[in-house]
């Protein structure tokens, strides 16, 4: 759990007045099916939370009073084993909710990859809140659809690809969330580390650095920094990551 001392210096809570038609995922995220007068409706049940940079937003075993949609920044989730090994299971991007799946407990742990913000929902009065908001309960049912759909991918990501190809599918997806979140060009940026990454795809710091300076060698991608990626050959990557 976070000590009361960890919580008061990454964590500001902010008014909720006018925030919402500023904000910058108002177009992607759960929210997006609503009209003005149910926007309002949700956002008086909505604060608005700023995590600094690796700050822990809830732990894995936590009671779940709250779901999260994130408007800024990048969170990991992370599962912890018995003997105390870290599998990170899934990045969220902007746009993308926290906490929906639950089974008496939070599943996994959030963490701020860099500066976060988030709209907190208290988990009763959201769940209330569905039934008068059919066009929200039906997104959110998408939602937690998509992320089966992540979790069945990451599934084949891990059993049966190469690391070749499970890097080429990390930064296909990530050139995905891009467009997603409204931009379209083929450079990429990282937040997260490349120990983050290779926790992710199931290897090594040294197999994944090896594995980009392959695909840079092969002419799919630029290297512009350790975080940041130009793809050179789209079609390639895809091809890549599926295997073909």
């Amino acid at each position: 759990m976070q000590t009361s001392a960890q919580s008061m210096s990454t964590i500001r809570l902010v008014p909720r007045a006018g925030l919402c038609q500023a904000c910058q995922v108002r177009g992607i995220a759960a929210c997006a099916s609503l009209d003005d007068g149910d926007l309002q409706r949700l956002a008086a049940i909505a604060t608005q939370k700023e995590y600094a940079a690796e700050a822990t937003i809830f732990e894995q075993g936590d009671e779940p009073s709250f779901i999260y949609n994130l408007t800024e920044g990048h969170v990991r989730l992370t599962k912890t084993l018995a003997n105390g090994r870290r599998q990170i299971i899934g990045f969220v991007y902007p746009g993308g909710m926290l906490g929906l799946a639950v089974h008496g407990a939070y599943v996994c742990s959030a963490e701020a990859i860099g500066p976060v913000k988030l709209c907190r929902f208290p988990r009763p009065r959201l769940l209330s809140l569905l039934d008068e908001l059919p066009s929200l309960k039906t997104r959110l049912l998408d939602i937690a659809a998509d992320e089966l759909g992540d979790a069945q991918e990451q599934m084949l990501l891990l059993g049966r690809k190469t690391p070749l190809e499970r890097v080429a599918s990390f930064l296909w997806r990530q050139h995905q969330e891009a467009i997603r979140c409204g931009d379209s060009t083929l450079s990429i940026d990282l937040p997260m580390k490349r120990a983050d990454i290779a926790d992710y795809l199931g290897t090594t710091i040294e197999t994944v650095s090896r594995t980009f300076t392959k695909l840079r060698a092969d002419g799919l991608i630029k290297l512009e920094h350790a975080n940041k990626v130009i793809i050179l050959d789209l079609d390639g990557l895809e091809e890549l990551a599926e295997g073909l």
